[in-house]
């Protein structure tokens, strides 16, 4: 029955976009950084808005569930998968375009490829995201931000799409509710196409000096070789996650190949093999040592979807 359900799904999306941009049965492992998780029932890769507006008519007339993600970066699939299809917004849907101070870009453009944009116009304002691996649309989606930056400090408007009524409408930045790690989009479910971004000009060298800084601490400080999803753990008022998962005692703590990073304790990192449902296991047992040792509550940073396996 399932597969049947399977099929009939295949046929529909094939129906709009183009059947190597299809893929059944496809390993969820292969499109997070966690590098794990089950798979989904339809994987496919969008190309513009207009495939989007109708993927998303069809799926709708036809009762089938959905999920949109973009770069995998902040996503912790478990190990049964995601059911129905899911909707990558990804290279094929990325682009930039600058008009004088603003930097215009699509939702599957990379964060990274956004702010080596502005920094070939000489534009500053987007240096701190040029190592975050995330795109634009998930970017916005949970105000993503590193050392001292975020991407509210520098966004003017978001065109977005409502996926219940099929409108394309701009919000400006201080319509998007944007706060720490959070925009109106987690409530809402519209979903972002474009972000404009309101910068500055700058002396080109230095922006490019201050990007390589910030990749340069990076690759000194973060366990950038393993698999992961960046910081896992948001950052408690008056703390840091990392430094109070250390203090418990659980820096290199691990389940299997998933383990507290030895290298960043902020980190939960998959060094090859580990299972979603391993992951899980880390991530949970830091947040009940942690409350038991500092009486902190930590929040999840990492967005967590699918069925157990």
């Amino acid at each position: 029955m399932q597969s049947d359900r399977t099929g009939a799904l295949r046929r529909l999306v094939e129906d709009i976009v183009p059947g190597e941009r299809v893929h059944p049965d496809w390993p969820m492992a292969r499109e997070t950084t966690f590098r794990c998780g089950g798979p989904a029932d339809i994987f496919v890769r969008v190309a513009d808005e207009k495939e989007l507006v109708a993927l998303l008519r069809a799926l709708k007339a036809a009762g089938a569930p959905w999920f949109l993600m973009g770069n995998g970066s902040n996503l912790l699939v478990r190990d049964g998968g995601l059911r129905g299809v899911v909707l990558q917004i990804g290279p094929a849907f990325g682009g930039t375009q600058v008009q004088g101070d603003i930097l215009r870009a699509r939702a599957g453009t990379l964060l990274s490829q956004a702010a080596r944009a502005a920094a070939d116009k000489a534009l500053t304002g987007l240096e701190f995201a040029a190592g975050i691996p995330g795109t634009v649309g998930g970017g916005v989606f949970m105000n993503a931000g590193a050392y001292g930056g975020e991407l509210k400090d520098v966004l003017h408007s978001v065109r977005v799409l409502n996926p219940e009524s099929g409108e394309i409408y701009t919000l400006a930045a201080e319509q998007m509710q944007m706060g720490y790690r959070h925009s109106r989009l987690g409530e809402t479910g519209e979903i972002a196409l474009e972000a404009a971004f309101k910068l500055a000009p700058g002396q080109q060298a230095a922006i490019l000096a201050r990007m390589e800084d910030l990749n340069a601490r990076r690759r000194e400080k973060q366990p950038l070789e393993k698999g992961s999803a960046g910081s896992t753990f948001k950052r408690p008022e008056g703390y840091f996650a990392g430094a109070l998962i250390e203090q418990a005692g659980l820096k290199g703590f691990s389940v299997g190949p998933a383990q507290v990073s030895p290298k960043h304790a902020g980190f939960v990192v998959n060094n090859g093999g580990a299972s979603a449902a391993q992951v899980l296991s880390v991530i949970e047992q830091v947040r009940r040592r942690v409350l038991e040792n500092a009486g902190v509550a930590l929040q999840c940073e990492v967005r967590i979807v699918g069925e157990d396996g």
